[in-house]
């Protein structure tokens, strides 16, 4: 076939395959175009998936459709091969929530030692990248490098690198605890906009989020969940305690509770009530 048939038949196709976003079957490419042979169908396809036009994905029904990739996302595949851009494909499907190797090779039906190659040059051309997974940190799934990882995978504001930040929930809580305070009562999404403009948090923290962070105060006995004045006022109101819930009390501290040695204590033994310094102690209050 001569080069500028080619160029428009390879044209052709490009056109069809954006009035089909879904995607095309070669069957449904050669539905769509009677009358070319299908020799020359086969290198039209073959020449727009060398220039990285064309993506494959394999659906559900385990069928392999074409999909164009516009010009300026083209450039960022060139000379990658068809089973390299198959795993950028699978990657991309996975969204935010990511995909483990072995599910690649499910859908790919790729070597295990093939997609582990695959994914270091994808990696290199900073195309996808992998993310661990807080409820599994052995275990990394990839994703597209521009996404952020979903809250599912990183567990949110309240992890930092896979680590669960006690010490920046801390700081939250008595954020959130000294502004309840000032205000007297106050709105949940007053505290939300005061906690966001102050930036305590790199990440986003939602609504929700301040909402978990404050009930942690109202469970300790810090703060009161009260009803607001205002009949068109559906949001939540705090306010300090009346009753603040004191750290500890005596009865709370009862150290028989605690003791180690709990088990060995008897009336006259070496152990003994008696004799338990720590008893008279707790009875000084």
């Amino acid at each position: 076939m001569a080069a500028a048939k080619e160029k428009q038949l390879e044209e052709h196709l490009l056109q069809l395959l954006r009035q089909h976003p879904q995607g095309m079957t070669d069957d449904a490419l050669e539905t769509a175009l009677p009358a070319v042979p299908l020799a020359d169908r086969v290198h039209a396809v073959n020449n727009l998936l060398a220039a990285s036009r064309l993506q494959l994905l394999k659906t559900s029904n385990g069928k392999i459709v074409y999909k164009e990739v516009a010009a300026e996302e083209a450039a960022k595949f060139k000379g990658l091969s068809t089973e390299e851009l198959l795993i950028y494909q699978c990657v991309k499907t996975a969204g935010n929530t990511g995909v483990w190797t072995k599910d690649m090779r499910i859908r790919t039906n790729l070597a295990q030692p093939q997609i582990t190659k695959i994914l270091k040059v994808l990696e290199g051309r900073k195309l996808v990248k992998a993310v661990k997974n807080v409820n599994n940190p052995s275990r990394k799934v990839y994703m597209l490098s521009e996404l952020e990882p979903s809250r599912e995978l990183t567990g949110g504001a309240w992890y930092t690198e896979n680590q669960f930040d006690s010490e920046f929930i801390n700081v939250l809580r008595e954020a959130c605890f000294s502004y309840i305070s000032r205000q007297g009562d106050v709105s949940l999404s007053a505290i939300a906009a005061f906690i966001r403009a102050k930036g305590f948090s790199k990440v986003e923290l939602r609504t929700e989020d301040i909402h978990t962070i404050v009930m942690t105060l109202v469970y300790d006995g810090r703060v009161d969940e009260v009803e607001p004045e205002g009949e068109d006022d559906n949001d939540d109101h705090y306010r300090p305690a009346v009753l603040p819930v004191p750290d500890s009390t005596p009865l709370t501290d009862v150290p028989c509770g605690v003791c180690p040695v709990a088990g060995e204590c008897h009336d006259g033994g070496v152990i003994s009530p008696k004799t338990c310094v720590y008893y008279d102690k707790w009875l000084e209050f």
